[in-house]
C-alpha cells in the first residue's frame, strides 16, 4: 500500500439513474502511486462508482476531489485535462479506425496543450506495447479482445494521466489474454501511474491491486491493503464459493505473506 498523498478522494457520494439510487454514500481514497481495487457482487455499484469519478455519471450529493480540487461538477473532458484517464468496460475502441488513429484520439488533450510532445508520447506507447507498433495501421475492429484491451489502455496513456481508471478490464477475455493484461497493468503501475481498478474477476484483480475496497449496495464496507487479508471473510463479503475462494487465496499469497485471520475493518 502506498504511503503517498491522497490523489483521489470520494466522500459520501450518492448517485443513480432516474428514481433508482445506486451509490448510497460512497467513500474511498486512492493514494498517489498505488493500485486501488474496487470489488463487489453484481449490482453493488462498481461501474457506477467509476463513472462518477470519471464524470460520466453525475453525483447527486457528496464530493469528489482530485489533487485536492473539488471536481464533483466538472465535465469528463475537464477531468482528463487535469490528469485523469478512463478505460471503459468493454474497451470501446473505435472499430473502424486504425490502431494509430485510436491512439491519436486518446491524445486529444495532449495535442491541444502540448502538440510538440505528441510524437514522443506516441513512441513511448509503442515502446510499451510492441504489438500496437506492429499493428499501427490495422483496423481496431479486426483485433482480438486482448489486443483491443491493450489498445484501450494505450489510448488512455496517450493523455499522460496521473490517474487511470480501468473498468472491468478482464471482461470477455480468455485466461491467457487476462494474464497478458495483468502484466500490462502492473507495468503501467510500476511506471508511476496511479490506478483505480474495478474488476469482477477477484482472483485476477488481487494480483494487481495494492488496496482492496469492497462494495455492498453502493457503500464501501471494507478498505485495506491486500496483504494480510482475512480471505474467508473477504470470500463471504463477495459471495465467492470454495473453488473461487481458493483462487483468491493463491492470488493473495502471491503478493506476499498473508495472515488469514486479520479481521476486516468496516468502513461504512
Amino acid at each position: 500500500m502506498s504511503d503517498g498523498e491522497v490523489l483521489l478522494a470520494v466522500d459520501d457520494v450518492t448517485a443513480g439513474f432516474g428514481v433508482t439510487t445506486v451509490l448510497h454514500g460512497l467513500s474511498l481514497e486512492v493514494r498517489r502511486g498505488e493500485v486501488a481495487g474496487v470489488f463487489g457482487l453484481n449490482g453493488a455499484g462498481k461501474s457506477v462508482s467509476m463513472k462518477v469519478v470519471a464524470g460520466i455519471v453525475p453525483a447527486w450529493s457528496g464530493v469528489v476531489r482530485f489533487k485536492r480540487e473539488d471536481i464533483t461538477r466538472l465535465a469528463a473532458e475537464d477531468r482528463v485535462e487535469r490528469g485523469m484517464a478512463y478505460v471503459p468496460q468493454g474497451r470501446q475502441v473505435f472499430a473502424a479506425l486504425s490502431v494509430e488513429e485510436n491512439l491519436r484520439l486518446g491524445a486529444y488533450t495532449l495535442r491541444r496543450r502540448a502538440r510538440s510532445r505528441y510524437a514522443a508520447v506516441l513512441d513511448g506507447v509503442f515502446d510499451r506495447f510492441p504489438l500496437l507498433a506492429e499493428r499501427r495501421t490495422q483496423t481496431a475492429g479486426t483485433m482480438s479482445g486482448g489486443q483491443q484491451a491493450a489498445l484501450a489502455v494505450g489510448r488512455a496513456l496517450m493523455a499522460e494521466p496521473e490517474l487511470i481508471l480501468v473498468d472491468e478490464p478482464s471482461a470477455g477475455l480468455s485466461p491467457m489474454a487476462v494474464q497478458d493484461l495483468f502484466g500490462t497493468l502492473r507495468g503501467v503501475a510500476q511506471s508511476g501511474v496511479t490506478m483505480l481498478l474495478v474488476e469482477q474477476n477477484v482472483a485476477f484483480g488481487l494480483q494487481v491491486v495494492d488496496t482492496v475496497n469492497v462494495l455492498q449496495t453502493g457503500r464501501v464496507v471494507h478498505s485495506g491493503p491486500v496483504r494480510g487479508l482475512d480471505q474467508d471473510e473477504l470470500a463471504r463479503l463477495l459471495g465467492i464459493g470454495r473453488l473461487l475462494g481458493a483462487g483468491v487465496a493463491r492470488s493473495v499469497a502471491g503478493r506476499g505473506r498473508t495472515r488469514r485471520r486479520q479481521p476486516l475493518t468496516a468502513n461504512r
